[in-house]
């Protein structure tokens, strides 16, 4: 593998090791990750890894840098023993927290029950850390749940909303806008500032959603309030 340097700002160099989003790019990621932490040391400023590249911004001179970018990635493999942490994430589907679910069901021809056990029914990586903090960019759901994003995003989307874009698939930490396709939620708090590292999602994680009833929704802390379906 040659990665590719872009530059992003004079401070800031872009490794490019993939082209296009795979689940299978997560281990060389995280490998290429703590290769760049241990060459920059403390002269590392930031590191942002994503789903096909890793964003450096150091304190030093850029051509130093890149350099020691290169040099570090040189041979690049994945390390086996390196993986993430794996999450269960309870949630309550239902259209009235999940407007979109009985949406998705009918555009594919399917149960909600279905929608629901295939969105449950795999172990998804967490892509990359964006959008609001401690949102995690996970995939790759099922093809048959893919779905583009709403032609107008809502104002305000509840914390803990679960929802699926394309073949996208994630939970907001907090109200916020959004333009995702709402399946559920869940009670869990995706970001603390009383928790070390903030959120509870980090890049190379892998996540299962487990699905809930309501009564243990609500007695694990859920919000139950309803969302309007979006037209």
């Amino acid at each position: 593998m040659t990665p590719r340097i872009e530059v992003v700002a004079i401070d800031s160099l872009m490794v490019r090791l993939f082209d296009a989003i795979d689940e299978g790019n997560m281990p060389w990621v995280l490998a290429a990750s703590q290769r760049l932490r241990d060459a920059f040391g403390q002269q590392l400023i930031d590191l942002v890894p994503s789903y096909t590249t890793l964003m450096v911004q150091f304190d030093l001179a850029p051509g130093e840098a890149r350099q020691r970018i290169l040099q570090a990635l040189e041979g690049l493999r994945p390390d086996a023993g390196q993986a993430g942490r794996r999450h269960e994430i309870p949630v309550w589907y239902h259209a009235s927290v999940g407007p979109e679910l009985p949406v998705l069901a009918a555009r594919g021809g399917m149960s909600e029950a279905e929608v629901i056990c295939l969105h449950c029914g795999r172990d998804y990586p967490v892509f990359a850390l964006g959008f609001a903090p401690g949102f995690g960019f996970m995939g790759l759901v099922d093809e048959r749940l893919a779905t583009p994003r709403l032609s107008t995003p809502r104002k305000r989307v509840a914390a803990g909303s679960v929802g699926i874009a394309e073949r996208q698939t994630a939970a907001y930490p907090a109200v916020s806008p959004g333009g995702w396709n709402l399946i559920g939620r869940t009670p869990v708090r995706l970001f603390d500032r009383e928790r070390e590292g903030y959120s509870l999602l980090q890049p190379g994680d892998r996540v299962r959603f487990v699905a809930v009833e309501r009564a243990e929704f609500i007695n694990l802390g859920g919000d139950d309030s309803p969302l309007e379906a979006q037209a």
